[in-house]
């Protein structure tokens, strides 16, 4: 099977749910579908479309699903084998202009956020002096036992507030002048799920 298939057509205006599944199994449906209509909705859009019915990935493997649509719910989607790149360091990156809160296709200015991280594996972006997200992932903060994910994220990602749901993290605003009284740290999206960086010291995570 073709690492990539391609249903259906696209115009512009694009914005896109990255979905897990492992198998033939797709995972957390209903949260993407949540978010697809809330997108819609902003737009005063009221006619959606069920999500899964456009799904169809290999029954062998984990893979990505990359669905795209449109404003006028065109849909199109694709599969791609997935390999989990290893993020171990985290470069704090200031940009107190960048709006990201609906899942664009436009990427633009998070790949150049991107750029910006050095020798680290991955960009920790700072917005007015407040944590927000990596270029790909939302972000929680462990201290005193409890999970703290940041109030005011570029980006309410579906597994962020799956696990908000759940009761697993707490909201909360996170300076960056705070960012080393925390002591760990996890990275939250649809395919990595809650995932904790390796155990160390923080200040060789964050820098």
């Amino acid at each position: 099977m073709r690492d990539i298939l391609v249903q259906n057509c696209l115009v512009s205006n694009s914005y896109l749910e990255t979905i897990k599944s492992v198998d033939g199994e797709i995972f957390h449906i209903d949260y993407h579908q949540q978010r697809y209509e809330t997108v819609l909705s902003s737009f005063a859009i009221d006619s959606y479309i069920s999500l899964k019915t456009y799904l169809n990935p290999p029954k062998n493997g984990l893979y990505r699903c990359r669905l795209v649509y449109s404003l006028d719910n065109s849909i199109s989607v694709t599969y791609h084998k997935y390999k989990r790149r290893e993020i171990k360091s985290l470069k704090l990156v200031f940009n107190d202009d960048i709006e990201y809160n609906l899942k664009s296709t436009n990427r633009d200015i998070l790949d150049t956020l991107f750029q910006l991280r050095d020798e680290c594996d991955e960009s920790l972006i700072v917005q007015n002096s407040l944590i927000t997200d990596t270029t790909i992932a939302n972000i929680a903060f462990l201290k005193d036992g409890i999970w703290y994910t940041p109030k005011k994220p570029l980006l309410e990602g579906t597994t962020r507030a799956r696990v908000l749901k759940e009761g697993k993290v707490v909201l909360k605003d996170i300076s960056v002048d705070d960012i080393y009284s925390y002591e760990k740290v996890a990275l939250l999206n649809a395919m990595i799920d809650f995932d904790i960086i390796a155990e160390k010291n923080i200040r060789k995570i964050v820098c």
